[in-house]
């Protein structure tokens, strides 16, 4: 399983590259009232999450570090637009995925 610390890092980085324009990025406008049940959760007092923006990813990037980047959204907005080599795990459904996930690659996670 991955560490859940690891997790809030990357959903709170994908938090912060959803609000950073960037012209790899496919332009997608996600509805958050069709995530109310997600909306209230804060992490664990034992999870710190770190931040990090844009530059920060395109540093490691281009440092080759290889990212999985998933896609939270539903299969629909999956569908209509989505970030280049993105894998769609619902964030509704994304217990199923924790386990497939590798613990030896940072996740993106928006």
């Amino acid at each position: 399983m991955i560490p859940r610390c690891l997790l809030w890092k990357a959903v709170f980085f994908l938090a912060g590259l959803a609000l950073a324009p960037a012209a790899w990025l496919v332009p997608a406008h996600a509805d958050p009232s069709k995530y109310p049940q997600f909306a209230q959760q804060t992490p664990a007092p034992n999870i710190k999450p770190e931040f990090i923006g844009i530059e920060e990813l395109v540093r490691q990037l281009k440092a080759g570090a290889k990212p999985l980047i998933v896609d939270v959204r539903t299969p629909e907005e999956f569908r209509e637009a989505h970030i280049l080599s993105a894998v769609s795990a619902p964030l509704a459904e994304f217990q199923d995925y924790i386990t497939s996930m590798p613990r030896d690659r940072l996740l993106v996670l928006y």
